[in-house]
């Protein structure tokens, strides 16, 4: 009797455990940030389980995670190239973010064997890199702020003739350095070197240019009112003429003539016998004018 009760216990036990595993495998929780693929037999499902609770056929399916959150990846050692001036320069240290679009989950699951580890692989980047590189000069070539947007152009540009449009999104590419070999290194110091002299003459030369341009503008100012001082004075004096001329008349002439006379008169010699006889005949003079001269005292 204990025999079978202990028997009819042990097959109870057996029962639930099965029950609890197949319950247990009846379901996955897919975290947020993460999509769900169905795989059922080795056959990859087209639909894309959202984050939660997902149940599922125990044995016969299974439910992969692929994570839709921004990953990193750094391609380590130096990945050669050339400008556009086939300069030869290396990069080194890159390091990529980017993400999986939730949508192309189960595309890429079922299209990209392994693809955790071969979206992204060193060959592919230095492709893209590459690229890059050549479309910009020996400076721009290595200016952080132009090559890294550039590289990540690129890289979305190979990606999405890879993986299909809206596949991966490459959110940033950062360069950890990038340089030159050192005799190229050399020749991009000296250019470098000419390129400030250049600008420290360009700078000289527009300050020699302002002192003359203000030097001229002083020069024109002062001579503006030199001439204009000149024209006030001739006008000045051209208004005075002008007065004298209105208020002078026949007799004040005559008048200011004769008070000014020092009581001589000029002498003429005439052709008889060297005789000198007077200019001025007193006769032609009027009453007041004889009395005017006569009021001059005579000099000496």
């Amino acid at each position: 009797m204990k025999e079978k009760f202990s028997k009819k216990l042990i097959i109870g036990g057996i029962i639930v455990a099965a029950l609890i595993l197949i319950i247990a495998n009846s379901f996955k929780i897919v975290p947020t940030g993460y999509t769900g693929v169905r795989v059922r037999l080795g056959q990859v499902s087209a639909e894309n389980i959202e984050p939660g609770i997902a149940l599922k056929i125990p044995v016969i399916e299974t439910i992969r995670l692929v994570n839709n959150k921004q990953q990193d990846i750094t391609i380590d050692g130096q990945i050669w190239s050339e400008t556009s001036e086939r300069a030869a320069l290396y990069y080194e240290g890159i390091n990529i973010t980017y993400r999986i679009n939730p949508g192309r989950s189960s595309w890429l699951v079922a299209n990209v064997n392994d693809y955790e580890h071969t979206i992204m692989t060193s060959s592919f980047v230095a492709s893209a890199v590459k690229s890059a590189a050549k479309q910009y000069n020996s400076i721009d070539a290595t200016n952080r702020g132009i090559i890294e947007p550039a590289i990540a152009m690129a890289l979305q540009a190979s990606v999405d003739e890879k993986y299909g449009e809206d596949t991966i999104t490459i959110i940033k590419v950062v360069v950890n350095n990038a340089d030159y070999e050192d005799s190229y290194n050399e020749v991009i110091a000296e250019q470098q070197a000419a390129q400030i002299r250049y600008q420290t003459q360009q700078i000289e030369n527009q300050r020699a240019i302002e002192q003359a341009e203000a030097q001229a503008t002083v020069t024109r100012t002062s001579a503006q009112a030199e001439a204009d001082a000149m024209l006030i004075e001739a006008e000045a004096e051209a208004e005075a003429n002008s007065i004298r001329e209105e208020s002078l008349t026949p007799n004040i002439i005559r008048y200011e003539t004769i008070s000014r006379w020092d009581g001589r008169l000029p002498m003429i010699q005439t052709g008889e016998e060297n005789s000198i006889v007077p200019m001025i005949d007193l006769g032609d003079m009027s009453e007041n004018e004889v009395n005017a001269v006569s009021e001059v005292p005579a000099e000496g």
